[in-house]
């Protein structure tokens, strides 16, 4: 950050001299910022951003087997063109989960630049992308819980700007099945109709399932993250499609659309 210089007028011994008032530096152009007058800010918005990290995110898989989780603050440069440069994580978490950050904020839409003294500078960034796994349910059949990747708040992006703004807070209740995940799993195990082509080659496994649980519990934009095939993605996505409705998630009183990521087991 600049700081304001303090000047003093001199006055030469019998005779004023007219001064001229020295002007403060202006920005250099190799100088990265971390305060600025007018912050950097994604192409398209900070909530439309937001979005674009909520529906990019992939959780690993063996991170969500192993119960991994945790805030990856990611660390980045805005240079004067809107690219971005000299990505890396800025305190580690787990090592799937870093590279899954990292991936996630390389990946993403250009930038407006920053200005300060109203010129255009680079600026010094850090976006923190959140895993987090709902709390651990009575296991169903070998079935592992459920594993929500929740998006992105735009409200975190827009204050990584801005270092001294309050931190955002998370929601006050996930998104749950309705009945709890034990009746969820049951309800998968109901309806399961294992794969002809699967069975007959004896394949078993875990398909993960994303999705967004929506304000009104609705599940939709379901996809498969890994492929395991023989029928039985398209099965995992029959199942999540019609599944019963969810609790949304919450803040505040309100309902909140929440991303989700869940395997669903296939076992002979």
């Amino acid at each position: 950050m600049i700081k304001p210089l303090l000047f003093a007028l001199c006055l030469a011994a019998g005779t004023a001299h007219a001064q001229k008032r020295a002007m403060p530096p202006q920005p250099g152009g190799a100088q990265v910022y971390d305060s600025v007058a007018e912050p950097a800010v994604p192409l398209g918005g900070t909530a439309r951003y937001a979005q674009f990290l909520a529906d990019h995110q992939r959780y690993p898989t063996p991170a969500m087997q192993q119960g991994q989780q945790g805030t990856v603050p990611v660390a980045f440069v805005v240079e004067k063109t809107g690219a971005i440069s000299g990505v890396q994580v800025v305190k580690p978490v787990a090592p799937l989960l870093d590279a899954e950050a990292l991936r996630l904020i390389k990946s993403g839409p250009r930038w407006t630049p920053a200005k300060h003294r109203g010129r255009v500078v680079r600026q010094r960034v850090v976006v923190p992308v959140s895993f987090v796994l709902s709390p651990p349910a009575a296991p169903v059949a070998g079935r592992a819980p459920g594993a929500p990747a929740p998006p992105p708040n735009a409200a975190d992006i827009a204050a990584s700007a801005h270092p001294d703004a309050p931190a955002p807070v998370a929601p006050d209740r996930i998104a749950q099945p309705v009945g709890g995940t034990e009746a969820f799993f049951a309800w998968i195990e109901k309806n399961q109709q294992y794969p002809k082509l699967a069975r007959q080659r004896k394949i078993q496994g875990k398909v993960p399932v994303e999705f967004i649980v929506q304000p009104d519990g609705s599940l939709t934009d379901v996809r498969v993250v890994k492929k395991m095939g023989s029928g039985l993605d398209e099965e995992a996505l029959r199942l999540i499609r019609t599944a019963p409705k969810w609790e949304p998630a919450t803040y505040r009183g309100r309902p909140l659309k929440q991303k989700m990521l869940l395997p669903v087991l296939f076992q002979l």
